[in-house]
């Protein structure tokens, strides 16, 4: 039998027959040749229609460690701190970049088995891109890649260990949803907000949260993210809040020639994620877009596996979603009927907005905000809005 290519079954296990009748083939022999190319077909089909499924994180880390004689102790160079190495064994905290490049290059454990079978799947849309068009200097100022990588051309030489595995989770994040402002110049840079959408989601993946349920997502949830409104380290308890419910909350700055307040997340297979910029650094602003973000959870993300909301809420390309998620976020600040009836009885006075906030245990901050919006008179209430009073909680 002459070997060829296989195409069956059957085909296969004559290949697989002629390899153990060859086994005991002389080196440098006219079998031993006929044996190698036998192999080499076999392979090939196995590749195709038997695929060794990629290891996941935690198994090909103990799997090194019982090949290196390694304990728990000897992985804390690599990922941080005796707690994390303790998480991250247990499934309970996802690896973050800066682990699997160390753990890449200093254990040698490939970067296809620290990634996942997720991010490998979607490694090859990652590394079809143009790098250079990326704002990697921005990204480097801003620490992405840990302090030792300090030069875009370092990061263009390694590529493939850093800005692959860093871009990959963003191919199955489709359907995205820009809400931009028609005077926002020229349009968002796309590679811009591609990178912003990179790094949340690895944010997202260095915390760990509470294990999310459906039933979390509800409106008495935004209520009650209202009324932490009035305590004065209210941003940080939402997001302890969050937590608690199974929701991702970070937070990074826009990237430049972009216009972003905020973005939800949700993938079928993870945890919901909440975003913000802090773009303004006001109370009033604060409240809302978190809210209007948890909105989006609740009603949107029924149709497809992974959808994404960005959002400028400075805009007026209002969608039928993004309506929604509006009159959600305020219904829930401040009850329709409710700022309704104040306003038909409000002189404009300081001293009857914060009396009002106080009635409605929320921060004065809100009120003032929404009669400033539907003014349009943002001259007034300056004092009341919080500004300044959201960054200096994430330092």
């Amino acid at each position: 039998m002459y070997p060829k290519l296989i195409k069956t079954e059957a085909d296969y296990e004559a290949a697989l027959a002629q390899v153990d009748r060859l086994m005991s083939a002389i080196p440098g022999s006219p079998e031993a040749d006929a044996l190698e190319l036998w192999v080499h077909l076999t392979e090939e089909y196995e590749s195709t229609h038997f695929p060794i499924p990629v290891p996941d994180p935690v198994s090909a880390i103990r799997f090194r460690m019982e090949q290196d004689g390694l304990k728990a102790a000897d992985l804390i160079p690599y990922m941080g701190s005796k707690s994390r190495v303790s998480e991250v064994l247990r499934g309970k905290r996802a690896l973050s970049l800066g682990m699997i490049r160390r753990l890449n290059k200093g254990l040698g454990i490939p970067l296809q088995s620290l990634m996942g079978e997720k991010h490998s799947q979607a490694t090859p849309v990652a590394t079809s891109m143009n790098w250079g068009s990326f704002p990697l200097r921005e990204m480097l100022k801003r620490g992405w890649f840990g302090e030792g990588i300090t030069e875009t051309k370092e990061l263009l030489d390694r590529s493939a260990d850093l800005l692959t595995p860093f871009f990959s989770p963003i191919a199955r994040m489709g359907n995205t949803r820009l809400r931009q402002s028609k005077h926002a110049g020229s349009p968002a840079d796309e590679n811009s907000l591609l990178a912003w959408k990179a790094r949340i989601y690895h944010l997202a993946q260095q915390q760990q949260v509470a294990q999310f349920k459906s039933e979390h997502l509800r409106r008495d949830l935004l209520r009650d993210i209202a009324r932490l409104s009035v305590l004065d380290n209210g941003p940080v308890v939402a997001k302890e809040m969050l937590a608690k419910s199974g929701i991702h909350f970070v937070l990074e700055p826009q990237m430049p020639r972009t216009r972003l307040d905020g973005a939800a997340v949700w993938c079928d297979d993870s945890p919901p994620i909440v975003a913000l910029t802090l773009r303004h650094d006001r109370l009033d602003n604060f409240w809302f877009t978190l809210c209007h973000e948890l909105a989006h959870l609740i009603p949107h993300f029924q149709k497809s596996a992974c959808e994404v909301f960005l959002d400028d809420l400075d805009s007026s390309n209002r969608s039928p979603e993004e309506v929604e998620a509006d009159e959600v976020a305020s219904d829930a600040l401040i009850p329709k009927k409710t700022w309704t009836d104040f306003k038909r009885r409000f002189h404009g006075s300081r001293a009857e907005l914060i009396e009002f906030a106080s009635s409605q245990r929320i921060h004065p901050s809100v009120a003032a905000g929404r009669w400033r919006k539907e003014t349009g008179n943002f001259r007034i209430y300056g004092n009341l809005i919080g500004n300044g009073q959201v960054r200096r909680h994430f330092p």
